[in-house]
């Protein structure tokens, strides 16, 4: 007769619900006296931090807010951005960040959509929430962050009834009985899409997603105890990667970033002493511009994260002689952020810097809270062979896949194929097991029967000295039904010709493959700084519609 180990019962000894909220409570409790936050001249301990959030959490309270309700955030990230991450669960509620780069009209949509019972906005950001409520059905009680630190222009008049955010912080308990959710299932946060071709999807995270995903960072990123992080990443981006709950876990000390500026970061960076920081390819490339004066070399050497776009080996070459050690990670919105990570092996360490670059532009091998990241091949549904040249779509599965779309079951059963979540990213398997990301499935170019990868001639383009950023998108061609057109941004003090950048990419990858038009000028991007592919697909109509 079977052993009955299923009669042994689960019980509250025994079955705690994962919560990243539960990290703040034990680094104040083991590490209280140590920074936890540094904000310009002030900083605060981890115990003050859980306290202030407590106060704030029981404020919240007292308003009625609570489980299911959304309390939406429009600020940078300073402290308070911070202590959302916190607060706001530890009512029950659900924390919506929003993208400070959004027009009114998108804002307006997300209040709305989020049914927002209160949104937390810094003055700096208040034309924009004021547009953004005269149109809004949602009237949320708005809380207003006045931060001394913010220029002089960012002062805006308030014309509205508003809550200062200390009054939060007054006002609250410091022993409120806040607790942690009954059910990890729990939705904890609230992050839109770029929503690039349309209106945002509204994406839903859980607490156990969250709490898996620190600890699958700090195991993945080797992150060491009490870190020193720079906050560079915005906090209203899949809730700043997780590094807020991934600091507290770690008993860091998180310096937060009002607004990048790259000749100022290099100073950041020795003042404070940091050990971590993240940034997309662009903030890397933007960096690398900076004047060789401005610049500074660091020893140890500085960890970096870098996501989005996969970055050109250009870059990351270039980031070597700062003493950053940089790791390329692979993720999206849907999955709390990263969940493949170009893992160094030590096999690379013979192979010259730019080969090794090459490398660490892969996206990788999965994260260590990550059940499975597979490249199926959209028409047979059979994963590719490990041969570097056959593409198919990465498909994910794991605890920190989001739990769906707010109020749009269509879609949530559109991304979700068999047990899989469908990332419509077009990538191919090394015979190492790496996956390298080609393309978004609408962004390949069919030519002549054979696939170019849109980002394959964009890192091309990259290697050249005078480009600083580039996009490739299709051109209709009447011989090979579509072509390569390549936008192309050229850094500061460089010049370069049309012809002399195709006859580049003619001599650095295959022939076929190198762009037949390239246009300069400043590319398009969105509110999260990618660049809008959609622009340069009209843009090529109204080039081809006027030859």
């Amino acid at each position: 007769m079977p052993i009955e180990y299923q009669q042994l019962p689960r019980s509250g000894a025994n079955h705690v619900p994962l919560s990243p909220v539960s990290f703040l409570d034990r680094t104040a409790d083991v590490y209280g006296h140590h920074t936890a936050l540094v904000y310009q001249s002030n900083s605060w301990t981890w115990s003050q931090v859980r306290e202030r959030c407590i106060r704030v959490a029981h404020s919240l309270s007292e308003r009625g807010i609570g489980p299911n309700d959304t309390v939406s955030v429009f600020a940078f990230n300073t402290p308070e951005m911070f202590e959302s991450h916190f607060s706001v669960p530890m009512a029950g509620a659900v924390l919506n960040t929003i993208n400070t780069r959004l027009d009114a009209d998108t804002v307006a949509y997300i209040l709305d959509h989020a049914e927002s019972k209160m949104v937390i906005v810094d003055r700096g950001l208040w034309p924009v929430i004021d547009e953004a409520l005269k149109s809004c059905s949602q009237q949320p009680e708005i809380v207003l962050i006045d931060d001394a630190f913010a220029a002089g222009e960012e002062q805006y008049e308030v014309t509205r009834k508003v809550t200062p955010y200390e009054d939060l912080v007054a006002s609250g308990n410091p022993d409120y009985a806040w607790a942690l959710p009954t059910d990890e299932w729990q939705a904890i946060s609230l992050n839109y899409t770029s929503g690039t071709t349309g209106r945002p999807k509204g994406v839903v995270y859980h607490h156990r997603g969250s709490y898996l995903m620190t600890m699958g960072t700090i195991a993945s990123w080797n992150i060491p105890h009490r870190p020193r992080y720079l906050y560079s990443v915005p906090m209203f981006h899949c809730n700043g990667w997780g590094h807020a709950w991934t600091m507290a876990a770690k008993a860091g000390t998180v310096v937060c970033l009002r607004a990048f500026e790259p000749s100022a970061f290099f100073d950041l960076l020795e003042q404070h002493h940091i050990t971590h920081f993240g940034g997309a390819p662009i903030v890397l490339n933007m960096l690398a511009g900076v004047p060789k004066e401005q610049q500074k070399t660091f020893d140890p050497k500085i960890q970096v994260m870098t996501a989005g776009a996969p970055p050109p080996a250009a870059v990351l070459e270039s980031m070597s002689r700062f003493g950053f050690e940089v790791m390329h990670v692979y993720g999206l919105t849907e999955t709390y952020g990263h969940i493949l990570q170009a893992a160094p092996q030590a096999s690379w360490q013979g192979k010259s810097e730019a080969e090794q670059a090459e490398l660490k532009s892969r996206q990788g091998v999965r994260f260590a809270m990550t059940e499975a990241v597979k490249v199926f091949d959209q028409d047979s549904g059979q994963q590719v062979p490990a041969d570097g040249e056959t593409i198919g779509e990465i498909r994910i599965r794991g605890n920190t896949v989001m739990k769906g779309y707010l109020k749009n079951k269509e879609a949530t059963d559109e991304a979700f194929v068999g047990d899989y979540f469908a990332s419509g990213d077009l990538a191919v398997v090394h015979s190492d097991g790496y996956i390298q990301v080609k393309d978004r499935a609408k962004d390949i170019i069919i030519s002549g029967g054979e696939n170019i990868s849109s980002v394959e001639v964009e890192n091309t383009l990259y290697k050249h000295p005078a480009v600083g950023e580039a996009a490739v998108v299709a051109m209709p061609d009447e011989t090979w039904g579509e072509v390569p057109c390549a936008f192309v941004e050229l850094k500061a003090d460089h010049q370069c010709t049309d012809t002399e950048l195709m006859s580049f990419c003619a001599d650095n990858m295959a022939r076929f493959k190198r762009p037949k038009k390239v246009v300069f000028g400043a590319l398009p991007k969105t509110a999260t700084g990618k660049i809008q592919k959609t622009v340069l697909r009209e843009k090529v109509r109204d080039i081809v519609q006027s030859v």
